[in-house]
């Protein structure tokens, strides 16, 4: 890269990794985007960590899977594989494994890191969300003939995200178990 801007999207439209153009509004784009949304969030949330927290070096490994995620919707060539998949649910296990039994549905909150967390899981689940709307859209033909038809997407990529959902509500009850733990939600009791 020589220059950070290009100028060549500023009709509305961006480049997809085969050369092929999408308006920045499309499906695909949005999913990307939300992607990159997520990816960011989980940034902010290692900024809460010291360099020593054990939870740093699964977070940073997701940082990388998330930019592989990224590059499939982009129609890149993906590295991300099955294994991945599965390494997340061990890491899920693993952290999982020192936390008490969960009993009740928690708040998002505890602590600013753990907080942190539930605001990635949230972003992520909308990733997972506009990647299901762009495969479902895809397949009903409602895709414009400009865009790349999904059948080169990995079918890892939506269950990637859905584990990662899961590997950050277990990062945050992590984080907020270190300080109190979980804030449990109490309903509200209704007049009668």
């Amino acid at each position: 890269m020589t220059r950070i801007y290009t100028r060549s999207g500023d009709q509305g439209d961006t480049g997809l990794a085969n050369g092929s153009k999408v308006r920045k509004d499309s499906l695909r784009i949005e999913a990307i985007g939300t992607v990159d949304e997520c990816n960011t969030q989980v940034g902010l949330l290692l900024s809460h960590l010291s360099d020593s927290d054990e939870l740093r070096p699964i977070l940073e490994q997701v940082q990388h899977h998330l930019f592989d995620v990224g590059a499939a919707l982009a129609a890149a060539p993906s590295t991300l594989s099955h294994a991945d998949v599965e390494l997340l649910e061990e890491q899920i296990d693993k952290v999982d494994a020192k936390l008490s039994p969960l009993k009740q549905f928690i708040l998002p909150g505890g602590n600013t890191a753990a907080a942190a967390a539930h605001v990635a899981r949230a972003v992520c689940r909308r990733a997972e969300r506009c990647v299901l709307a762009l495969a479902a859209a895809d397949k009903e033909g409602e895709l414009p003939s400009e865009a790349l038809p999904l059948e080169v997407l990995p079918p890892e990529v939506l269950c990637y995200l859905n584990r990662l959902s899961d590997l950050l509500f277990t990062v945050a009850r992590t984080l907020a178990a270190r300080d109190g733990g979980d804030v449990a939600w109490v309903p509200s009791e209704k007049d009668t």
